[in-house]
């Protein structure tokens, strides 16, 4: 008598949200009289002693042997009467869930825009829906009071950020996807994700609704990933404000220099105090102007400076901005013919009118009578000389 009083009268589940995807009703005493109520966004299974006893869309059930006739060969119940039984009842949430966001671990990619490697993440959001409540329900709920959204992240992390990386990086690698341009393909890169995993999710009875890549960006949270995204806004803000990157070493060297006068002299801090930067008469100017004989001490111009001026010295290229020796008649990067700066010896355009490092007017030097090069400092120099004028370098 106390086992009927125990049964109950009704099953329902009143507090679905879209993140539950599954709830399992606490009490397992029913009979033939319990009433199921299912709601319109939800779908009922029943389990008894290993095995579905039925299913039940949206509406009001009666649980008895004409609904579920697997209940007389389980329990040998009889037509008519209430007659007690036990079951297992799971509500599966049947509403689409758009919240259940994903990202990537780093992911390396070869940038065919930058020709190297970058460390990318990506993240986005998908939406699940349950297609096959008894699958969905025996592969992956079990014994498990509730299966919310937080669980299948959990459970699918590992799985989930394996495949997308495999895809999306197979997908940017075959259509020549750069960082510069990823934005652009965000949603054609999602569709291809989208229908690659539709398979994976198929097999737990889910159907997959969505997927969608919200970004994929330069992982900052690694030291090469910082280094890329700081070598980038460096480019932009040479771009932006119009100027080179041998400008920009130009103005580094400057800048130390002026933080230790001691090296400048007095004469330096004149020419900072005077002439700034500009105008060819600046700091970058002393620093970068190689001196003459007649600039140097008696003793240094009577034969001792050609021996302590270094013979060779690294300049940039003004086309490639890669660096070669002063020696060089052409950049061996680019092949870009070397046209130093009579003052400081600094590579510039065939066309430039201004040194790019000390401000030397070149167009004068251009409508001069034709010259050559020594070989060893670069000095301008008349091509009737038999020695260089400026480091005595025998060039006949």
């Amino acid at each position: 008598m106390g086992f009927v009083m125990a049964m109950i009268d009704m099953v329902k589940w009143d507090r679905g949200t879209n993140e539950v995807y599954a709830w399992k009703f606490p009490h397992s005493n029913l009979s033939t009289f319990t009433q199921l109520v299912v709601a319109e966004s939800q779908e009922a299974v029943l389990f008894s002693k290993g095995r579905m006893v039925g299913k039940f869309g949206p509406g009001k059930h009666t649980l008895n042997t004409e609904n579920l006739p697997l209940l007389r060969s389980l329990f040998g119940l009889p037509f008519g009467g209430n007659n007690p039984f036990t079951a297992e009842v799971w509500f599966v949430n049947r509403v689409m869930p758009l919240n259940i966001d994903w990202d990537t671990d780093n992911m390396r990619f070869h940038d065919p825009d930058y020709k190297t490697m970058v460390p990318l993440m990506a993240k986005g959001r998908y939406g699940l829906r349950v297609e096959d409540a008894e699958r969905f329900l025996v592969k992956l709920v079990g014994t498990l009071l509730e299966y919310t959204a937080a669980m299948l992240t959990d459970q699918f992390r590992g799985a989930l950020v394996s495949k997308t990386k495999s895809i999306l990086l197979q997908s940017m690698q075959s259509q020549q996807i750069g960082v510069k341009s990823i934005g652009a393909y965000l949603d054609p890169l999602s569709r291809a994700v989208e229908a690659a995993m539709q398979s994976f999710w198929e097999e737990y009875g889910f159907k997959l609704l969505r997927l969608d890549i919200t970004s994929v960006d330069i992982d900052s949270r690694t030291p090469d990933g910082q280094a890329i995204l700081q070598a980038m806004a460096q480019q932009s803000a040479q771009s932006i404000a119009g100027y080179t990157w041998q400008q920009s070493q130009s103005f580094q060297v400057a800048k130390e220099a002026m933080a230790n006068q001691s090296e400048l002299g007095m004469l330096g801090v004149l020419m900072v105090a005077g002439g700034g930067l500009g105008g060819g008469g600046g700091v970058g100017a002393a620093i970068m102007q190689p001196q003459t004989p007649s600039a140097m001490p008696n003793s240094a111009a009577s034969g001792q400076w050609g021996a302590a001026q270094p013979a060779v010295r690294d300049v940039f290229c003004s086309n490639c901005s890669k660096k070669f020796q002063s020696t060089s008649r052409f950049c061996p990067h680019c092949g870009d013919p070397y046209n130093p700066c009579p003052r400081c010896g600094a590579d510039n355009d065939g066309q430039a009118t201004r040194c790019v490092t000390c401000g030397q007017p070149l167009q004068s030097q251009a409508a001069a009578a034709p010259s050559s090069f020594c070989t060893r400092c670069g000095n301008s120099m008349d091509p009737r000389a038999v020695f260089c004028p400026n480091c005595g370098l025998k060039v006949g």
